[in-house]
């Protein structure tokens, strides 16, 4: 029954009634059952109901008065009512359809069926039961039809609600599902990952002034380690607020994004921690990256700290790997590739990680595609990622987004 909604919509009231005084000016005009002409009384009553109509198209119930009463002068002036019982059905349809009280609806369906019984007053027992019967055109049609209409809405209305309810509930189903992952994922973070952590960085700490007399190569390492160690701790702990409340640090620059002006020293920072774990890096950084958006310069850093450190961790010591950045017609183009001729470090386990995963979600969640594979003796990973664009229904990357592994 949506058509019917559809029809008989509030907002096309207006060129319903044109339509109805169309239909009557033609009634009248082309006539009907053989009459010779119409006269001026007829013509005195069609026009004002035609009028009215037009004019009283947002105030149903007024209309229906008026047209109520053009009926009631009708019956002793002319004999063909048509025009002014069709305008007063009408009416009822409409109070039908749009009145807010129900009450108002059986009070005009009372009026216009007092006014049209009122006709067969005097009248004989067999014509008066005929205009009893003809009360179910003039007033119960228009009254039930009016009252499917109203009921049909009601149902839409009401499907709308549920449907709406439904949606509302699968998100709070969905957010509270999220929540609880988070919430597992924080405690596995705090519980096992940070712990160990932490114990390295003081393992580290304490190794660096128990021992005397170090290298100073060696006391570099250790330096480095520590700082490494910490800094790795620190964003840990970020991820773990995070990931508990999401919410809580949404306004956090310094864990959403790196500053745009602050990539090429990041990445030159990334560049320099490979070289010491041993690996020869080249590096060719487009100074236009100092002028990326926070979003897409920190994809760029990560992937690059990612590419790196798997370089490092497959290729072994004393690989060869090139870095790539540049910006073209607004799009990023990077890559890492290796020789893949170093020696690989003993104990590092190979393969079950999820390094490539991460980036290649990083890379799409931004619009590009990751490509990942051997190239000759070694591996290349490279992707473009797209001019950054407006895209309302591309989630911004969340506080304390979780680092590459």
């Amino acid at each position: 029954m949506g058509w019917v909604g559809r029809l008989f919509d509030a907002r096309d009231t207006l060129a319903r009634i044109l339509l109805l005084d169309l239909s009557g000016i033609g009634y009248l005009v082309v006539g009907v059952h053989g009459r010779p002409g119409l006269t001026g009384t007829q013509w005195a009553l069609a026009v004002p109901a035609f009028l009215l109509a037009l004019l009283c198209h947002r105030r149903p119930l007024l209309n229906l008065l008026l047209q109520s009463a053009l009926l009631a002068a009708a019956f002793p002036l002319v004999d063909d009512l048509m025009i002014n019982q069709v305008g007063a059905s009408w009416a009822l349809l409409e109070l039908t359809m749009r009145a807010t009280r129900p009450r108002t609806i059986w009070l005009g369906a009372g009026l216009l069926a007092a006014v049209d019984l009122t006709n067969l007053i005097g009248e004989p027992v067999r014509t008066a039961l005929t205009g009893l019967f003809g009360l179910a055109v003039t007033v119960c049609l228009p009254l039930l039809l009016g009252l499917v209409v109203r009921t049909t809405r009601e149902l839409s209305r009401q499907a709308e609600e549920r449907a709406e309810a439904d949606r509302r509930r699968r998100e709070s189903e969905s957010r509270a599902a999220r929540a609880d992952e988070r919430g597992a994922i924080a405690r596995e973070l705090h519980d096992v990952l940070a712990h160990h952590v932490a114990s390295m960085v003081l393992r580290v700490g304490v190794a660096r002034h128990v021992l005397p007399d170090l290298d100073p190569r060696v006391g570099e390492v250790f330096d480095d380690v520590h700082a490494t160690g910490t800094a790795a701790l620190t964003d840990l702990r970020r991820l773990v607020a995070v990931l508990r409340d999401p919410d809580g640090v949404r306004g956090d620059a310094a864990l959403t994004a790196i500053e745009p002006s602050a990539l090429p020293a990041a990445l030159g920072a990334a560049v320099d921690r490979a070289r010491q774990a041993g690996v020869v890096v080249e590096a060719d950084v487009d100074p236009a990256v100092g002028a990326l958006d926070a979003v897409r310069g920190q994809a760029v850093l990560r992937l690059t700290q990612e590419a790196l450190t798997n370089v490092a961790k497959h290729a072994g010591a004393a690989a060869r790997a090139r870095l790539t950045v540049s910006v073209e017609d607004g799009a990023v183009h990077w890559a890492v590739s290796d020789d893949g001729r170093g020696a690989a470090p003993a104990g590092v386990p190979s393969g079950g990680g999820h390094g490539i995963v991460g980036m290649r979600e990083r890379v799409e969640v931004l619009g590009g595609r990751l490509e990942a594979g051997p190239t000759g003796s070694g591996w290349r990973v490279r992707t473009v990622l797209p001019a950054a664009g407006p895209a309302p229904d591309t989630p911004r990357p969340r506080a304390g987004a979780p680092e590459p592994a």
